[in-house]
């Protein structure tokens, strides 16, 4: 029986992997700045799913296959806090299926909070169902920009990677929402750890389902010097935050000007917030 249904899901998936996401172009977008503190936000959206208790989970479950005029309201407020930040992670988006009443929420939030980049990764293609997404949006330009399939037992998870300033010298951007399971987040960070490895100004940030501390000792990301919040960082749930599992990790080449735990619940994780700066040096050669 499990092993029918487990087939039947796999067929499902394979059978909808393509397209894979999309991207609103980079025409019209503001050159990077490096000279100015950059603001950084990373947000689990819920796909726009207002949760305040643990009984929303059931209450609210349907919302995660069927249209709610509310959603549109919710996603609402969120723009409105998107609109302080210049370069955001989003996890957990829907990019465009019954759910969401075929609306990329990674576009609406972009046009909503008047930032003209976005980038929208489609994870698990549900068709119809569920369309879900990491998203990226930005106020400048990037050098450029892709996307990775995170290795685990279940597919659908995904990193970004956004690279900015100079191309010898990059700040690169990696955003992701990482899985439950320990082992497999042993597998991501590997993965995400090799791909960070010749970067000397990097951005971990997203939803990774870990504390701090194991993360830094206990996973890849120990061989890294990245720094980051401190452990009381907690942003899950919303309503009584007692987990930090969302995150943004920094080089020590990277001034944190600012950081913080936004108080901002209308998902049932919160927002993290940070500004940095590149080093001096590094924006004089630009």
């Amino acid at each position: 029986m499990y092993k029918r249904i487990r087939s039947q899901i796999n067929g499902i998936l394979k059978s909808q992997e393509a397209p894979r996401g999309t991207c609103s172009g980079s025409e019209h977008v503001p050159d990077f700045e490096p000279q100015r503190h950059i603001r950084l936000l990373t947000f689990n959206i819920q796909v726009g799913i207002n949760t305040s208790s643990y009984r929303h989970y059931v209450t609210r479950s349907w919302q995660h296959f069927l249209p709610n005029r509310r959603r549109f309201e919710n996603l609402d407020r969120i723009a409105s806090l998107l609109k302080q930040y210049d370069v955001v992670a989003l996890q957990e988006c829907d990019g465009g299926s019954l759910r969401s009443g075929y609306v990329n929420q990674v576009q609406y939030l972009a046009e909503a909070a008047g930032i003209p980049y976005w980038y929208q990764q489609l994870n698990r293609n549900m068709g119809q169902l569920a369309q879900h997404s990491n998203g990226l949006l930005s106020r400048y330009r990037p050098l450029d920009v892709a996307e990775h399939r995170l290795p685990g037992l279940i597919p659908g998870r995904g990193a970004i990677i956004a690279r900015y300033g100079s191309g010898d010298d990059p700040l690169v951007l990696v955003q992701m929402h990482l899985s439950l399971s320990k082992s497999a987040q042993q597998r991501q960070l590997g993965y995400v750890r090799d791909l960070i490895a010749d970067y000397q100004h990097v951005v971990l940030m997203g939803d990774m389902n870990a504390h701090a501390e194991q993360l830094l000792t206990k996973t890849p990301l120990k061989e890294t010097d990245l720094v980051p919040l401190p452990g009381t960082a907690h942003s899950f749930p919303s309503w009584r935050p007692e987990k930090a599992l969302d995150h943004i990790m920094v080089s020590p080449s990277l001034e944190i000007r600012r950081a913080e735990v936004v108080s901002y619940p209308v998902s049932d994780h919160l927002p993290i917030a940070m500004d940095i700066a590149l080093p001096k040096g590094y924006v004089e050669t630009f």
